[in-house]
């Protein structure tokens, strides 16, 4: 089946460095995939980061509706990342943290859709960081109780983008704006 994606207008970074993280004048690059699990939407955003600089690569939306069963969605999330992953080569990732929700179905769902990006990206070698919706938009703001839009808008300067991006694609560039700033202790 062909993804039903929304996607980056330009994959900025790939043609430059033959799309090999690390390969443009000797400078260290970090190519992080941001994750954003739905049952229904997966969003993802790629970064580059080289020095202090943090540049957008690709965006978008693995569309889920039109699976016939909930396992199916799953599989479509693991098939859709590791393309993704193929495509891209990141040599991180980043997703957020597990959180409470209202509704117990939901949350069910919404585990098993962040375990089946977990689990691809640690089948292509690729480490996963865990980041809290205050330190996903603390980062993005300074302020880790800011609205979404905030940071959306946040994020959207940060990397110069000037298009309007859905909101999954925006979490997920977040996300990967997040991993981007933040230093392992």
């Amino acid at each position: 089946r062909t993804a039903s994606h929304e996607r980056s207008p330009a994959l900025r970074g790939d043609a430059a460095d033959g799309g090999v993280p690390g390969a443009q004048r000797g400078v260290l690059l970090r190519r992080i995939l941001g994750i954003d699990p739905g049952s229904l939407r997966t969003g993802y955003g790629i970064v580059d980061v080289r020095g202090n600089a943090v540049s957008p690569v690709a965006w978008g939306v693995i569309r889920l509706e039109g699976e016939a069963s909930f396992p199916d969605r799953l599989l479509r999330i693991h098939r859709e990342l590791s393309d993704l992953i193929h495509l891209h080569r990141p040599t991180e990732a980043a997703v957020e943290k597990v959180f409470l929700a209202k509704n117990p179905s939901s949350a069910l769902k919404l585990g098993q859709a962040r375990g089946a990006a977990i689990v691809t990206c640690g089948i292509h070698g690729v480490a996963v960081h865990e980041y809290s919706a205050k330190e996903i938009k603390a980062a993005a703001t300074g302020h880790g109780g800011a609205p979404k839009e905030q940071v959306a808008g946040m994020v959207a300067r940060l990397l110069g983008l000037r298009d309007p991006i859905s909101p999954d694609a925006s979490d997920a560039l977040a996300m990967a704006f997040c991993r981007a700033v933040t230093r392992d202790l």
